[in-house]
């Protein structure tokens, strides 16, 4: 029998209380919607998890951000609704984001509360009151706000417990080189900021708003619960305070910390796995047994290389359709006006290629994606066993600076990397001039194509979830990188810069989303009252 590490009795006893938690309390009034109005709402919500597509554990939070800002559409907040936190709560578990009859009512007073607490900071912020307020400034407090809802209504006990089990482990394993500290690269203050933020990264993959949230409740411990006089310093200096985080959440070492906690996170998320397992007594028993854990270990590799498998065909999927439709049909519409416009007929061989060449190249990115060896299961077993267990010596892992290179290295990469660019594009617009595509065709494959790569490449990063072991590229890795890495990036840009430009899906939030959302309250409101009108027939 092995000695268990503090840290992961801690774990294990959170896992409990989350376990707990999910429990429903008898005789608690929850919130319950109308089942035909939900099945309405619910397939809408389908369609717009289609056409506004994000990974699967960031959906439901996106639904939360797209209806608060449709509902905070008055920057000066005078015409805000108290009952905003009911409409809101009624609306998601509508749309499938939350079980019917699961969420206590209790819950809606502190929605209500926490947006009052975000409408507060909004109204005094001195940016606000200078009519200095812009939209990105607006948007950041909002997703904040959404993360802090979602949280409200359902906690993530088990996922924060694993981040902190792994915060605290890595802050006693990495290490910061010296050199680090005399190059002003870096305080020893913003290490543990650092870690945080990397750990969140890798582990769950959360994206900015989620990791922003964590943060000023690491940092400010009364950020959920604020008194009148914090509250109020908070808003006179949150413009600040976003700021600041800004520059934690792209500091240029931060890619350091993520690329340690990104390769050794695999044994943190099979040992979460193990504890999720109903008899969590029982399987606290069986970690002590060296051999027992590391069947339990194995077991939880084979079941999520399984489902992540699933995950990574339902992403391509589903962000393929994404593209099309918000993107490639954008841009199909603007070339079917330019070909009106130039030659006068459309080129239905060029259209038939637009939808063909990005939907081949997902598909042959998917499928070359490299299962991990058996050495990499060898591996997360005996890393797992590694923070289970009480070790006499920690291992630990160094951040230090990247070798400076000289003014002529830097001007000799930046070519080689001009020049991979020029090549790829060049290829691409010398195979679709051969066969006859007009111009404006061509450019347009040519955004579809790197639109496709930078999504197929985030998806291949994806799927490395559960390796440890170090990927060798080889002579083909190499020269695809040479050759495809610019063009990704472009499509990397080019989706970021979509994401404010969107015409599809701002032609769903405006003409489609706010009507319909009146539609299903209507529906919902309607079907109450024909319930009424049946009661009194009796």
């Amino acid at each position: 029998m092995a000695d268990i590490s503090q840290p992961t009795q801690n774990l294990i006893q959170k896992y409990n209380l989350w376990k707990n938690s999910l429990k429903p309390k008898e005789g608690v009034p929850t919130v319950h919607v109308d089942e035909v109005a939900s099945k309405v709402a619910s397939f809408y919500e389908q369609i717009r998890t289609i056409i506004d597509w994000k990974e699967e554990h960031l959906m439901r939070r996106a639904a939360v951000i797209r209806k608060l800002k449709r509902r905070f559409l008055d920057l000066e907040l005078n015409n805000f609704s108290k009952e905003f936190a009911e409409l809101l709560v009624l609306e998601l578990v509508r749309g499938g984001y939350f079980a019917n009859d699961r969420i206590e009512e209790t819950k809606i007073k502190e929605v209500q509360k926490s947006i009052d607490k975000y409408v507060f900071i909004l109204k005094n912020s001195p940016e606000n009151k200078k009519n200095k307020v812009v939209v990105d400034f607006y948007n950041k407090l909002l997703e904040i706000a959404a993360c802090e809802i979602e949280e409200t209504l359902a906690p993530s006990i088990k996922e924060m417990a694993l981040i902190d089990y792994m915060f605290t482990q890595m802050q006693e394993r990495i290490k910061i080189n010296e050199n680090v500290y005399q190059a002003n690269s870096l305080r020893k203050e913003e290490v543990d900021i650092q870690i945080y933020i990397a750990v969140q990264q890798s582990l769950f993959k959360l994206d900015n708003p989620i990791i922003s949230y964590n943060i000023l409740k690491y940092k400010y411990s009364q950020w959920d619960d604020p008194s009148e006089e914090e509250l109020l310093k908070i808003a006179q200096n949150i413009y600040k305070i976003l700021g600041d985080m800004d520059y934690e959440l792209s500091h240029p070492l931060g890619k350091k910390f993520y690329n340690i906690c990104e390769k050794y996170d695999t044994p943190y998320l099979l040992l979460g796995d193990i504890l999720i397992k109903d008899n969590i007594e029982e399987v606290s028993k069986k970690i002590q047994e060296p051999p027992l854990l590391e069947e339990m270990i194995k077991k939880a590799y084979s079941k999520r290389l399984t489902e992540l498998k699933t995950k990574i065909r339902r992403a391509a999927i589903y962000s393929t359709a994404s593209i099309f439709i918000t993107k490639i049909l954008s841009l199909l519409i603007l070339e079917v006006i330019l070909a009106k416009i130039f030659s006068g007929h459309l080129n239905i061989v060029s259209l038939i290629a637009d939808i063909m060449v990005p939907t081949l190249l997902m598909a042959i990115l998917i499928t070359t994606i490299k299962r991990p060896s058996s050495k990499n299961l060898n591996l997360a077993v005996l890393e797992t066993m590694k923070i289970v267990y009480q070790k006499e010596k920690t291992d630990t892992y160094e951040v230090k600076l990247s070798r400076k290179r000289s003014a002529v290295t830097r001007l000799t990469l930046s070519l080689i990397y001009l020049m991979g660019s020029a090549i790829t594009l060049g290829f691409i617009y010398w195979v679709f001039n051969y066969f006859g595509f007009p111009l404006s065709s061509i450019i347009i494959n040519m955004i579809f194509i790197a639109l496709v790569l930078f999504t197929g490449t985030a998806i291949r990063t994806r799927s490395r979830e559960l390796s440890i072991e170090e990927e060798s590229a080889g002579i083909l890795g190499f020269i695809s990188d040479v050759l495809l890495l610019p063009i990704t990036s472009l499509g990397r840009w080019m989706m970021n810069k979509w994401k404010r430009y969107n015409a599809i899906v701002l032609f769903f939030n405006i003409l489609i989303d706010m009507p319909f959302s009146a539609f299903i309250e209507f529906l919902e409101r309607w079907r109450y009252f024909i319930k009424e009108r049946k009661e009194d027939m009796r």
